[in-house]
Order: C-alpha cells, then sequence, then structure tokens
C-alpha cells in the first residue's frame, strides 16, 4: 500500500474528484481527513468509507477563513498527531464576461482557489516542517490558460501554479513536496451543467475525445502523495487527455 497509515487532508471531499481521491487515498492506506462546505456531502463521503473501516475524520471549516483553515489542521493533529498530506481540491467558478463580471464573482473565485489554497497550505507548515516530511498537492486547471467568461478563474488558477512554484522552494529544506494538478474538463457536479452542445465542442478538442472521470485525477493525486514521488517538487501535471499539448 502507497500511502499506508499516512495522514491526508483533503479539502472539498464532499463530491467530484475530492470524493473520488478520498477512496483512492483509503485504497492505499491512508487515513483520511475530509472537508468541504457541503456537510451532507462529505458526511455520507465519510459514512460511506468508515462502513468498510476506513478510519476517517470529517472537519468543518471554510477554506476562505484563516481561523477554520488551522481548525481543521489542528483537528487532525489533535485525532492523528501528524499531518503527511494536503489535498487542496476545494473550487468553484463563478463564470461572466468581464464587462459584466461582478465585485462579488471576481472576489469569491479568488477567495476560494487561491486564498484557500494559500491559508491551507500555510496551515499545514508547522506541523510538515516539525516533521520533516510533507506533501502538497494543489489544484489549477486548464483553466489557467484563460477563457471566455473565466476571467476571475483563470486568475485563480494561473495564481496557484505560480504560489506553488514559490512554495516549492520554500518548503523543499523541510522535505516538503509541492506540486500542482491541473485537470482538464473532468465530470463532475462543476461540469453537470455544460450544455451537451457546448460539451461536445469540448470533447472534439481533446485528443482523447472524452472527459477525464475524477478517478483518474484521483490517481495523480496519488502518485504524487507517495513516496514514489520523492524527488518531484515544483511541477504542474495536466490531466487533460492531451488538450494543451503543444501550448
Amino acid at each position: 500500500m502507497r500511502l499506508k497509515d499516512k495522514i491526508a487532508l483533503i479539502t472539498g471531499a464532499g463530491s467530484g474528484i475530492g470524493e473520488a481521491t478520498a477512496y483512492r487515498f483509503v485504497a492505499e492506506g491512508a487515513v483520511v481527513v475530509l472537508n468541504d462546505v457541503n456537510m451532507a456531502g462529505v458526511t455520507k463521503v465519510a459514512s460511506e468509507l468508515s462502513g468498510q473501516g476506513a478510519r476517517v475524520l470529517v472537519v468543518e471549516g471554510n477554506v476562505t477563513n484563516k481561523a477554520d483553515a488551522e481548525a481543521m489542521v489542528n483537528s487532525a493533529l489533535k485525532e492523528y498527531k501528524r499531518v503527511d498530506i494536503l489535498i487542496n481540491n476545494a473550487g468553484i467558478n463563478r463564470d461572466a464576461l468581464t464587462k459584466k463580471m461582478t465585485e462579488e464573482q471576481w472576489n469569491s473565485v479568488i477567495d476560494v482557489n487561491l486564498k484557500g489554497t494559500f491559508l491551507c497550505c500555510q496551515a499545514v507548515f508547522g506541523p510538515m516542517s516539525e516533521q520533516k516530511y510533507g506533501k502538497i498537492n494543489n489544484t489549477a486547471s486548464i483553466g489557467a490558460y484563460g477563457n471566455i467568461g473565466q476571467a476571475n478563474y483563470a486568475a485563480s488558477k494561473a495564481g496557484v501554479i505560480g504560489m506553488s512554484w514559490s512554495l516549492a522552494l520554500e518548503y523543499a529544506r523541510y522535505n516538503i513536496n509541492v506540486n500542482v494538478v491541473a485537470p482538464g474538463a473532468t465530470i463532475t457536479p462543476m461540469t453537470a451543467g455544460i450544455p451537451d452542445n457546448v460539451s461536445e465542442m469540448l470533447i472534439n478538442k481533446i485528443p482523447l475525445k472524452r472527459m477525464a472521470k475524477p478517478a483518474e485525477i484521483a490517481n495523480t493525486h496519488l502518485f504524487l502523495a507517495s513516496d514514489e514521488a520523492g524527488y518531484i517538487t515544483g511541477q504542474v501535471i495536466f490531466v487533460d487527455g492531451g488538450l494543451t499539448t503543444g501550448i
């Protein structure tokens, strides 16, 4: 088992990629600490995993709040004495053309996707640096390259990449790996509302001619969180079916 007895904190674990990552990590022996603002969703995931014999802890909190981020980490420390892995998966979109985008739409996306990632990275630094071990996987997107109606989303995800490069340099001396997983179009609740004609156009642009399954993104998180990736830090892995090839 690649993550036997590792303590993994996963944000946005109530559905989609976060949920798939929780299941994948448990299958590899991890103890999972699950967070999501959707408490009904994350409680359901935790209940199902516990029913399979997994060790699971649900921690409430909004990643955009510094005190909440610290409380999540402290809850994990109180229960398990360490935090080995952080999967910053929580994210939202609030699409609108720039000329129509409200300040609230801009702020909410930047707060969750970028600020939330920063606060969670900051919160785990203390215990990870003390134990001289840590794996941090942040979440970007092919959207970092820009897309019509997603100036806020693109800015947040490009920001995650730049921030992660900086953190990889800062955290390396403590044996903490910081990497970025950047999914392409993935079958999740966030993409469920895409009109069929738009979805068809998108799929036609993807060399593999399909959207990703959440489990395929989870597999990438698993590799980067494992000791097999011990010499990998400061990298961005696009899991996008070849869509960004040549960019």
